[in-house]
């Protein structure tokens, strides 16, 4: 059997146990696809050439659409690749692609896979010191972008191609490879164990993690979130995500495609729940995925004329709030539902079509994730009821999961101890299996479903000569779930009054990307461990405390109080959709700073 016929194989059995979540559990089986395997090559070039059907529609704010075919995207990435190629890029080379929401990215993200090379996604948001680490770290050998973000990296050093779509000073044209002769590319001879993505994800040190995935761990092992989003072929799906984090690739790239469904991509500057609507009715959309964020906004508007053709509707990236199935629901007759992974992996528990959904839970391990739980300090494995951080056995060879940290043998090895995958949340588990999300093993929390490290935060803060230290927490926010907040304690000569409060926001605003916005400070001493460790648990605990009761924290301030703030800032007015953290990961999937 083929590489193909059995990736096939596995795809059709997938949609055929698609409501029947305990027989896919039972009866899963990862395809078999033998020493060499291309996903490019092997499924969508096969799947695509000669198919006239939309591939992909790329949606702008004004209304207007780029649509592409099947067959249109073969032949678009066959002229990259073989353009790419005679630059100089070829298996094993890492492609620092930073591109928004065109259909250049697409093209891209296919021609570099065909040449057995490695995609680097970034974000358009990304500054100049950031795409320095990742340029170094990730070896990039290529670099590709759009002209207006050419100039950010005459400040990154380095050997590397510079490729743009469009006319920039010193930098190549990709599009050049628009008037070149079409020719089938051969398959590149990567093997199922060969890298083929790289993705930057925050941490609770300083440098992100580099997270590494194969030829296999992403597009075989994005079946099981094709089971979860009950996709269909012939289904149109949009995913409300930015490139340049990991759940653009799950939902934007992989799993469509490998339901040979048609993407769809809204192209927004800023979010507009009423256009989104819209487009969903206009393009006759039948499978929406979108972060709590964006479903919490959706209700807030008139959903009055109905879903469209909608059939199945999904969330991911943060909890979702019971309030949202329910408003969805009644407004609609669809059950929103919940779901739960990690740039590191694929999806890893889901409500999926066809089972009882109990609000407030994510759902039941997804076929093929051999999830359990673990205790935190003991680390005993929980069986049935119980609670304990979300872990992935080692043992049941899970294949997808990253390769592992590039260049991070320490963190490796936490991660994997134990003969566990260690995800670092935590969930309840109930009689029936349903997991339900309580919390983080350590600090790093989601705002507006983007990965918040504190330490990246902090590290900016105490840049400013007014900050001795700071500490960022969430603050319990109505809209957003949780926002950044600051506490901080002045240097020497410094007041705790407006005019500083408003110099620390404005500096944070702009040495720091959107999504990492601190939108609230509090002048305070830190409290701290013997050892003179920051208790960051204290201040999460206030700031919860405060929200359940209602009590307003004295001497807070926030951005929305000084209207110079609102202005746009650093990382805005890029081309593309702004930035989204992979469901987490997955990395942030929607823009709402």
């Amino acid at each position: 059997m083929t590489a193909t016929s059995a990736y096939r194989e596995a795809r059709d059995r997938v949609l055929d146990l698609r409501e029947d979540h305990d027989r896919a559990v039972a009866e899963w089986e990862w395809p078999e696809l033998g020493d060499r395997f291309n996903w490019a090559v092997d499924w969508f070039d096969v799947v695509a050439r000669d198919n006239s059907r939309p591939a992909l529609v790329v949606v702008e704010q004004d209304g207007s659409a780029a649509e592409r075919s099947f067959a249109q995207m073969v032949t678009a990435s066959d002229r990259a690749a073989a353009h790419l190629a005679e630059l100089g890029v070829g298996r094993g080379d890492p492609v620092l692609l930073m591109l928004g929401n065109q259909v250049e990215l697409w093209e891209s993200m296919l021609a570099i896979i065909k040449l057995g090379a490695v995609v680097m996604p970034t974000t358009t948001a990304a500054g100049p010191a950031e795409l320095a680490d990742r340029v170094a770290r990730g070896g990039a050998r290529a670099v590709i972008c759009n002209p207006s973000d050419s100039a950010k990296f005459a400040e990154v050093p380095g050997d590397y191609l510079r490729l743009a779509v469009g006319a920039a000073a010193g930098w190549s044209d990709l599009r050049d490879a628009d008037g070149r002769r079409a020719e089938p590319i051969h398959h590149p001879g990567t093997v199922p164990g060969d890298r083929l993505l790289l993705y930057f994800t925050s941490g609770t040190t300083s440098r992100p993690k580099l997270v590494e995935h194969t030829q296999v761990s992403y597009p075989v092992g994005h079946l099981a979130t094709l089971y979860w989003l009950g996709l269909r072929p012939g289904d149109v799906h949009l995913n409300i995500s930015s490139p340049g984090w990991a759940k653009h690739a799950w939902s934007s790239f992989f799993a469509p495609w490998i339901a040979e469904a048609t993407v769809v991509a809204y192209n927004y500057a800023r979010f507009d729940p009423a256009a989104l609507l819209r487009v969903v009715r206009e393009q006759e959309v039948t499978t929406l995925c979108a972060p709590p964020t964006v479903w919490r906004m959706l209700i807030k508007a008139d959903l009055s004329g109905g879903p469209g053709v909608l059939r199945e509707v999904v969330a991911a990236g943060e909890p979702l709030n019971p309030e949202v199935i329910t408003q969805v629901r009644r407004e609609w007759g669809l059950t929103v539902r919940d779901g739960y992974g990690q740039t590191e992996t694929v999806a890893q528990v889901g409500n999926t079509p066809g089972s009882a959904v109990k609000p407030g839970s994510m759902g039941k391990p997804l076929p093929g994730m051999p999830v359990v739980l673990v205790e935190p300090v003991t680390a005993e494995r929980v069986e049935g009821v119980g609670e304990g951080e979300i872990c992935l056995d080692l043992v049941a060879h899970p294949l997808a999961l990253m390769s592992g940290y590039q260049g991070d043998p320490e963190r490796n090895a936490e991660a994997m101890a134990g003969g566990c995958y260690h995800t670092g949340d935590v969930a309840s588990r109930d009689a029936d299996g349903y997991l339900t999300y309580i919390g983080r093993t350590d600090d790093v929390f989601k705002a507006s479903d983007y990965k918040i490290s504190p330490f990246e935060l902090e590290s900016v803060l105490v840049e400013h000569p007014a900050v001795a230290e700071a500490a960022v927490v969430p603050a319990p926010d109505e809209l957003r779930l949780a926002v950044p907040k600051a506490y901080v304690t002045l240097a020497a000569g410094w007041e705790p009054d407006e005019r500083t409060a408003f110099e620390v926001l404005r500096y944070a605003r702009e040495h720091l990307a959107p999504w990492q916005r601190v939108r609230r400070l509090e002048f305070a001493e830190l409290p701290k461990t013997i050892s003179g460790k920051i208790r960051r648990v204290e201040l999460r605990r206030r700031e919860e405390e405060m929200s359940s009761t209602g009590r307003a924290p004295g001497g807070e301030w926030r951005d929305d109080q000084f209207p110079e703030l609102s202005k746009p800032g650093p990382g805005s007015g890029h081309g593309g959709a702004r930035p989204a953290a992979g469901p987490g990961s997955a990395a942030p999937t929607s823009s709402l700073s």
